[in-house]
């Protein structure tokens, strides 16, 4: 398939982007007991992005995420599930453009400009971020090129990527679809159908946490195999409990024990340039694996 993202210039100028008038943009962040980086990440928003509005849409969580978050963001409530949560706060924000970005993924610094000199050609209706990793292994690195690869010419963009799009073209959609998993490839298969999807230089660094785990390979290998069940039809409600489960040829392993084990003790990850907070550990597994 032909690649359809156009190539973005950093700091390219236009009418609709202009230094003394921004296109406004909505970072909403979906969270589910993140109360251990919850601070530390809307600190760094707030920092980096201080035009943007900044919504928390929580879906539940039993520890002190929401009132955390409370000082540094508007806090929404919904019921569980991502989905669900992208589009209440979708619903209760105002600007034209709407960006999605996870507790715990470090956005660089870079990714405004980029993503308003995107959105400045109207055929774009969205994209994503480079994705990179806060720790370095030849299975990481190559998961963070493959998946941005996928971005550029397969148009599947993914939720670590730190999706953004343009407001009315996602009210079009009908919104992000309300599926228990693989929601944001859906939407961002969708998005491509509508127009171009960019994929911006700036990075955003997601937690290898998960992936360490369970093994970088075996997740890999796992969630293509979720992903092609995806496409032939298996129903996502399935698809989430083996997605919750993990690699089901990996799971009471010796080997996955030792693992774990060893990442209690293990040396902090890689600083790339900032540090990344630490998550509180959540039953699923990244996406970026897909």
């Amino acid at each position: 398939m032909a690649d359809r993202g156009p190539t973005i210039t950093v700091g390219a100028s236009s009418s609709r982007c202009r230094p003394d008038d921004p296109l406004p943009v909505a970072i909403v962040m979906p969270t589910l007991n993140e109360a251990a980086g919850i601070v530390a990440a809307l600190r760094r928003l707030r920092r980096d992005f201080p035009d943007c509005e900044l919504v928390v849409v929580d879906g539940g969580s039993c520890d002190a995420t929401a009132t955390l978050a409370a000082g540094y963001a508007r806090v929404l409530h919904s019921p569980p599930g991502r989905a669900v949560q992208m589009n209440v706060g979708a619903a209760n924000t105002t600007a034209p453009v709407l960006w999605f970005v996870h507790a715990d993924c470090r956005i660089d610094p870079q990714a405004l400009v980029q993503l308003r000199a995107a959105l400045a050609d109207p055929s774009v209706v969205g994209g994503g971020l480079t994705l990179r990793f806060d720790r370095r292994s030849v299975g990481l690195d190559y998961l963070a090129w493959s998946s941005t690869k996928r971005a550029r010419h397969l148009h599947q963009i993914f939720g670590d990527q730190a999706m953004f799009v343009r407001r009315d073209t996602f009210e079009a959609l009908g919104g992000c679809p309300e599926i228990a998993i693989m929601e944001d490839l859906e939407l961002s298969r969708r998005l491509a159908r509508r127009g171009r999807l960019a994929v911006l230089p700036a990075t955003s660094t997601a937690s290898s946490r998960r992936l360490v785990e369970h093994g970088t390979w075996s997740m890999i290998a796992f969630m293509q195999v979720l992903k092609a069940c995806y496409f032939l039809g298996v129903a996502p409600e399935q698809l989430a409990r083996r997605y919750r489960a993990g690699p089901p040829w990996k799971r009471g392993s010796k080997r996955t024990e030792r693992r774990q084990q060893g990442l209690a003790t293990a040396r902090p990850p890689i600083e790339l340039t900032r540090p990344v907070p630490a998550r509180t550990d959540r039953a699923a597994v990244p996406e970026e694996a897909r």
